[in-house]
């Protein structure tokens, strides 16, 4: 594999994003980074998931700038972005050990060790066969973020992860996040529930009507 260059900021500048005649986003101002978790919150239709994609280069501002500190650019920055969401981004017919395997060979890991790794990490072994279509929710949650972080992301982009997931589910995910915040990880969680983030360190930002309506550090509860 090429050098990476790990994300260590993300500054979002000015950025607006218009689909047809409708303002998705207007020239809204963030600073992303490690230390927290944090979460972009906001009512339906506020913007949230356009500017996610957006920070994950999915999505070309209409004017502005988000810009990746070190300085990198889309194709730079794409190596160092996991991707999850409340659709399990997953091939469905295949089970999760074959998703493991494509997406480590798609960044030149070895997928018997990527294999290895996500399993233990993530107890998947008791349904590594199964084709992800068959698992429940919180197995297919699972697999999902496992390979999303096959390659140790530096940023990990989710939406919505908790929709759907039980109570132990959504402990395991914030186990997992916990983890990946105090690896120095750079994690952006949309959601409509931060009050289930609580227990962790919190860098909330608010959107209304696509603008930033506020931008705050909000110290965990554990």
């Amino acid at each position: 594999m090429t050098d990476r260059k790990r994300v260590e900021r993300v500054e979002v500048h000015k950025v607006s994003r218009v689909f047809g005649s409708t303002w998705a986003l207007r020239e809204v101002d963030a600073t992303f980074r490690p230390g927290a978790l944090n979460l972009v919150i906001g009512s339906n239709g506020s913007g949230k998931t356009t500017l996610l994609g957006a920070i994950g280069t999915l999505l070309k501002p209409s004017s502005g700038r988000v810009k990746y500190i070190p300085d990198q650019d889309a194709d730079e920055v794409r190596r160092e972005i996991g991707w999850g969401s409340h659709e399990a981004l997953v091939y469905v017919d295949l089970s999760a050990r074959e998703n493991i395997a494509i997406t480590a060979r798609l960044h030149g890991i070895d997928p018997g060790v990527a294999w290895n790794e996500a399993s233990e990490r993530f107890g998947l072994a008791r349904f590594a066969d199964r084709p992800v279509r068959v698992l429940s929710r919180g197995q297919r949650q699972r697999a999902a973020l496992a390979r999303a972080l096959v390659h140790g992301p530096s940023l990990l982009l989710l939406d919505e992860p908790t929709t759907g997931l039980d109570k132990d589910g959504v402990g395991r995910l914030i186990s997992e996040l916990r983890d990946e915040v105090e690896a120095g990880v750079i994690v952006i969680v949309v959601t409509h529930e931060p009050e289930l983030f609580s227990s962790m360190p919190i860098a909330e930002l608010r959107l209304d009507r696509g603008r930033v309506v506020k931008q705050e550090t909000v110290s965990g509860n554990g």
